[in-house]
């Protein structure tokens, strides 16, 4: 069964100024904003990288769960990393004998079924699994809304290519996942890697004082010079050629 890398999803105390900023630098825009994330006490923005997505949302009330985590790692940053699958079926199956819950069952019967699983359960971030029915990449995705249907030939000049996920043992956190995601752990120049189908999940030592955590993403864009001059024009901290958005280390490749 094939797991591609097709969503992330950071979290602020506000959209803005994170979302104008994001779109000014990536080169990108907001394609939809979600009403269903309402229930659950949020405001959310998606913005497109080719068929690939990177989201913000924010919390509108107190005690919610992305609120919390805004709390735990001491304010904005990685909230979800989100996998496309080509079925789900079996994911019911092995996910309770790998020992992890889930969480929420996102279920549009004919349409998309998304799995959030319990973070307790895997570590690093919340992870979730979905599908689209037809499982077709160049096509809708029910989380970008109605209107969406698909960018064929986008990937080849913007996607989210890799998520980066910080912890004090990454190779315990690397092991965990692998296990949930039934694919291999490689060493990768020293750094614990999973391949996905597409994309790529890189585990590494926290080292910023914020603990365990969706830590930072991999985007390819053309245009490297107009985002870093872009970023300086915004004053966005830039450490070891990585944009720091939205609390979030962002690499250009």
């Amino acid at each position: 069964m094939s797991l591609r890398l097709r969503q992330i999803c950071l979290v602020a105390p506000h959209l803005e100024p994170s979302v104008s900023t994001i779109c000014t630098v990536l080169g990108t825009m907001v394609t939809y904003v979600d009403p269903n994330v309402e229930k659950y006490g949020l405001v959310n923005a998606l913005m497109p990288f080719g068929n690939t997505f990177l989201e913000i949302v924010a919390p509108t009330q107190e005690k919610t769960a992305a609120g919390r985590y805004l709390e735990r790692r001491a304010g904005e940053g990685g909230y979800m990393v989100i996998l496309d699958s080509d079925e789900i079926d079996s994911w019911l199956t092995h996910l309770p004998s790998a020992g992890v819950r889930i969480a929420a069952d996102l279920d549009y019967p004919g349409e998309y079924r998304g799995l959030q699983l319990h973070p307790r359960d895997t570590g690093g971030a919340l992870l979730e699994i979905n599908h689209s029915h037809g499982g077709a990449w160049e096509g809708p995705y029910h989380p970008a809304g109605p209107r969406w249907k698909g960018d064929p030939g986008g990937d080849a000049t913007d996607t989210i290519v890799a998520a980066e996920l910080q912890s004090d043992d990454p190779a315990r956190l690397a092991a965990r996942w692998s296990a949930v995601l039934r694919r291999p752990v490689r060493d990768a120049n020293g750094v614990a890697t999973i391949d996905l189908d597409r994309g790529s999940l890189r585990f590494i030592l926290a080292t910023d004082g914020r603990g365990e955590g969706l830590g930072g993403i991999d985007v390819k864009i053309p245009r490297h010079q107009r985002a870093y001059q872009a970023a300086r024009n915004k004053d966005v901290e830039e450490a070891n050629g990585a944009l720091m958005l939205c609390g979030t280390r962002v690499r250009l490749v």
